[in-house]
């Protein structure tokens, strides 16, 4: 099998995923990392706005201990120190999703505009390639470019 990069949804908090869309959080963290090359990210933004607000490239993905992945990112994590130990407690590794080209969707796409019986991931979900052009496609006339 031929490794291609995909796209994921992934399920993220308004608070970071609209610093995310402005471009003052620069990097996601997260407990454990995709199984197949990613490429992209498209960013749903989790209750109460339960919508895909926007996309991301990746630049990199850095794993390391929580201590050493706060002492790199702290300053472009777009989280307190707290909620940031606290999300890792109990975890020896984490990841750093580091931020490329944001493309941020005015108006928000509905999942279920895209998925029937959609439910928010607990993490993420891949995406077909196809519905992922399509959803770019759809909001192109929407799209503000944040890069």
């Amino acid at each position: 099998m031929k490794d291609t990069l995909t796209s994921v949804i992934l399920s993220i908090k308004p608070i970071y995923a609209h610093a995310i869309m402005s471009g003052t959080k620069k990097v996601e963290f997260r407990k454990k990392i995709f199984k197949r090359p990613v490429d992209k990210i498209f960013v749903y933004s989790s209750s109460p706005e339960k919508k895909i607000i926007g996309f991301f490239t990746i630049k990199e993905i850095i794993e390391n201990s929580p201590e050493k992945l706060w002492s790199e990112f702290n300053t472009v994590g777009g989280i307190e120190k707290e909620d940031f130990f606290n999300y890792y407690r109990g975890s020896e590794t984490g990841f750093s999703i580091k931020v490329s080209k944001v493309e941020k969707f005015e108006d928000g796409i509905d999942p279920a505009d895209f998925f029937e019986n959609f439910y928010a991931p607990q993490s993420y979900i891949y995406l077909e390639e196809k519905t992922a052009m399509y959803m770019e496609g759809k909001s192109a006339g929407n799209k503000i470019s944040c890069s």
